[in-house]
């Protein structure tokens, strides 16, 4: 399996939108704009349930490695971009850099099973402005990583979906669960075989 695309003029094929934004064009990366109120979120502690964030998605079989670069101006508390992993409305995962304060963003995942959400977090001392991440999948489980320079990788999390993954929606995303008009460019989008070794 080898995707690759740098957004250069067209849409690439086996590609489409999950609520497509009302703003968005394709001409060296992909730049979008939010819509106000999108979000990917399912019940936990909030109540809500979200499911209208913007995300351009392939259709995959088996095991990957997805990884995608991104440059994003954050304005709005919890303006987000970054790679989805979808399954259906109540099982899919999602890895990006959220806007917490001015002062702090929050580097997160969000992996939810069977209709529930949770979140895990860090902390970034300053407001990022482009960031890579790379998911791998290995089965029904994920490792999630993050890189400032697209060489050197931390691992965020390693999780597992419940729900059956042999056929997911994958690609990328972004979304503002308060104002809309955050602007993000994705430079480019890779997918390939799984790279991620089952220890032993």
């Amino acid at each position: 399996m080898h995707i690759h695309t740098t957004f250069d003029d067209i849409m690439p094929t086996g590609f489409s939108w999950f609520n497509e934004p009302q703003q968005h064009h394709i001409a060296n990366g992909l730049h979008l704009t939010t819509n106000p109120q999108t979000d990917f979120w399912q019940r936990t502690h909030y109540g809500f349930r979200n499911d209208n964030g913007h995300a351009l998605l392939t259709r995959l079989e088996g095991d990957f490695t997805m990884r995608t670069h991104v440059l994003f101006e954050p304005t709005t508390r919890y303006d987000q971009c970054g790679l989805l992993v979808r399954v259906d409305v109540d099982n899919w995962i999602k890895l990006s850099t959220e806007l917490e304060t001015p002062q702090l963003c929050m580097l997160g995942s969000v992996v939810t099973n069977l209709g529930y959400s949770d979140w895990a977090t860090t902390e970034l001392n300053a407001i990022p402005r482009l960031m890579w991440y790379q998911i791998s999948k290995n089965g029904s489980d994920f490792l999630l990583q993050n890189s400032s320079d697209g060489a050197r990788w931390q691992q965020l999390r390693i999780a597992h979906l419940h729900a059956p993954c042999e056929r997911v929606a994958a690609g990328v995303y972004a979304c503002s669960p308060l104002d809309g008009r955050f602007t993000c460019t994705f430079t480019e989008l890779t997918i390939t075989d799984n790279q991620w070794e089952k220890p032993g």
